[in-house]
């Protein structure tokens, strides 16, 4: 008998496909805005996969909990942004920003901010990220309803007959279809493994200050405050300072050849941390040890891989990584909504989260969790014991 099962897999290479696919056009952003050349460009693809790869299977297999990690996508936009800074000052932004991570993870003062967060906000913050993302399923409908309705008839058939293989049915589904209806014609990938391409830092006081404390904070605001809310919502309680210590490590690592920060992910944890998984919690940790295997191999891959994702229709990935989520998001909603004297908070954190804003350059999640204590805090009753 095999020691893991086809669930595993599945969720490791959907929670792979999301990571990338969801994010990969801004890292090429973020890539031209600094100037890189080809080479460097397939550098960044490496380390990138690599970092995540390496990262997620030491987490995953020393703690036997899906924890899954990412780049960080907001690092990357704010790159993407930033302006007349050359690589190398780039670099030495990357190498401030992860001895800030490993300073963070050893003190352990964000594992204790994150343990003040009540569990009906937390799960709220977390249904409002996913939430967003599977929202973008209507936008695949509206570039390719047929392949959605037949990617959504096989999920529908599979979840009641054979629910443990709906998401792997689903996927083939919607790749078979792509294929029959022409979709893969002309396609040609490039094979060639990736090299890594060394820039030495250049460490620039207003690159300092201009991207390596930005970049730190909207990592650990947008990234990894929402990570914990992932795993926790899930009943994972790990080492939150060490896994932020390992994320920082391995930015500090791959920093010079373009694995500018690391962080817990969220989303594509959410893949490997619900039921879809697995049905047995202490084993879904198998799923994330496979999703770290398939990021290693796609870094390794570098163009190729970047050929991939540009040819699979958007709206097959949306929708494969919508249903994918849908478990997840129902259970942090019931689990959000489950204290009446905190349904209200827990309603305007999900409602700030899904909204997306962002002010100060500070994500949706961070000022979701803001406006919810204040509103918790201000409807608050008082136990039987206070004066009125």
């Amino acid at each position: 008998m095999l020691p893991f099962k086809l669930s595993h897999v599945t969720a490791g290479f959907i929670a792979m496909l999301v990571g990338y696919t969801s994010s990969v056009a801004i890292i090429f952003q973020a890539i031209d805005r600094l100037g890189a050349s080809a080479a460097q460009a397939n550098s960044w693809m490496l380390v990138l996969g690599l970092g995540m790869g390496l990262s997620t299977l030491f987490l995953s297999l020393r703690t036997k909990m899906p924890v899954l990690t990412a780049w960080s996508t907001p690092g990357a936009a704010l790159i993407a942004l930033s302006a007349g800074l050359s690589l190398p000052e780039a670099t030495g932004a990357f190498l401030f920003c992860a001895l800030l991570l490993i300073a963070t993870g050893l003190s352990g003062w964000f594992d204790r901010l994150a343990r003040l967060v009540p569990d009906t906000l937390a799960n709220a913050m977390l249904a409002g990220i996913l939430f967003s993302f599977g929202m973008k399923i209507f936008d695949g409908i509206g570039t390719d309803a047929a392949l959605v309705a037949v990617m959504a008839a096989v999920y529908l058939a599979l979840k009641r007959w054979a629910p443990r293989y709906a998401i792997a049915a689903v996927f083939l589904a919607g790749l078979s279809y792509v294929a029959l209806t022409g979709g893969f014609a002309g396609a040609r990938l490039p094979l060639a493994l990736a090299q890594p391409v060394f820039v030495m830092p250049d460490f620039s006081v207003p690159a300092l200050i201009g991207l390596g404390l930005p970049l730190y904070l909207v990592t650990m605001s947008s990234q990894n405050m929402p990570g914990v809310v992932t795993l926790r919502g899930d009943g994972y309680e790990p080492d939150i300072g060490r896994a932020i210590t390992v994320t920082g490590v391995t930015s500090l690592l791959l920093a010079p050849f373009g694995g500018y920060a690391f962080n817990l992910a969220a989303i594509t944890a959410a893949i490997c941390t619900g039921p879809e998984a697995d049905d047995d919690p202490a084993t879904r940790y198998k799923a994330a040890v496979f999703a770290g295997a398939f990021y290693v191999g796609v870094g390794l891959m570098g163009a190729t891989v970047i050929g991939i994702f540009v040819i699979l229709p958007p709206a097959l990935v949306l929708t494969i990584a919508a249903l994918a989520l849908l478990g997840t998001i129902g259970n942090s909603l019931s689990a959000a909504m489950s204290a009446r004297d905190d349904r209200e908070a827990a309603l305007v954190t999900f409602m700030t989260t899904a909204s997306g804003v962002s002010l100060l350059g500070i994500g949706a999640p961070f000022w979701a969790l803001v406006i919810g204590l204040t509103v918790r805090l201000a409807l608050r009753r008082k136990s039987p014991g206070q004066a009125a």
